[in-house]
């Protein structure tokens, strides 16, 4: 009784923890290459290259000023292998799955890897910029960016921008969940970081964000609650946090 009382328990965990899910994989070019999965790829052998940097779970990411923020909890350590993405292009971002009540805005930012990934972690300087974000709109449903994500398969499209110099990048696409975000320390950050290399584009060299140090815990898109939004709420609005796309 008590063994089949301790398996139903920690079932139930499980599922818990997976309601949120994480990033499966990364299509660009008509390529999928499959995401670092953290319930298989640390039991196999050998441990698979991924373009996705290592995660230990599928989260979240509480502490906003750790590096966990960066690129997750794993280290950040850098892989052997890249994405070729094209400037201009679309890229897509597939999750195993996403529950509907983790609503919060969707947000993706890139970095120049300076001197190459194989040396760059991101986590300190101001070397990220955002290129898409989707908060809350109540003129569209669904409303949050995590749910239309969750309507379209649990997948999100970005377009890279076209001026961007040549070269190595980590591209960081993160969920921010909000259901618990009204205690300080509740919003839940669930960020993934691939290695790519961009071709095809322009001159342009941008930079600007801190991760961490872009997010504060007291910010309002941080530190909020989520009833709050809703289509007759003419006082409500909402900015994403980490500033404005670039």
């Amino acid at each position: 009784m008590r063994i089949c009382l301790t398996l139903a328990v920690a079932v139930a965990t499980i599922e818990s923890v997976a309601a949120h899910g994480y990033l499966a994989s990364f299509i660009s070019g008509g390529v999928t290459y499959p995401g670092w999965s953290p319930f298989v790829d640390p039991y196999q052998t050998p441990i698979p290259v991924r373009v996705e940097r290592k995660i230990t779970d599928n989260g979240p990411v509480t502490d906003i000023a750790s590096k966990d923020i960066t690129c997750n909890k794993g280290g950040n350590i850098p892989t052997t292998a890249f994405a070729p993405v094209t400037a201009g292009s679309q890229v897509k971002f597939q999750w195993d799955q996403w529950g509907s009540s983790h609503s919060g805005p969707v947000m993706t930012y890139m970095a120049k890897c300076t001197g190459g990934c194989a040396n760059f972690k991101g986590d300190s300087g101001s070397p990220w910029f955002k290129i898409d974000q989707f908060g809350w709109d109540p003129k569209q449903t669904p409303a949050w960016g995590s749910d239309r994500l969750a309507a379209q398969g649990a997948s999100w499209t970005v377009t890279i921008p076209k001026s961007i110099s040549n070269g190595e990048y980590l591209i960081r696409h993160e969920i921010l969940g909000l259901h618990v975000a009204s205690t300080l320390g509740g919003a839940q950050f669930y960020p993934h970081c691939v290695q790519i290399t961009v071709t095809g584009g322009g001159s342009a060299n941008p930079s600007g964000v801190s991760l961490p140090g872009a997010y504060k815990a007291t910010d309002p898109a941080i530190l909020t609650q989520l009833w709050w939004y809703s289509a007759s709420n003419s006082s409500a609005s909402y900015t994403p946090p980490g500033g404005p796309v670039w």
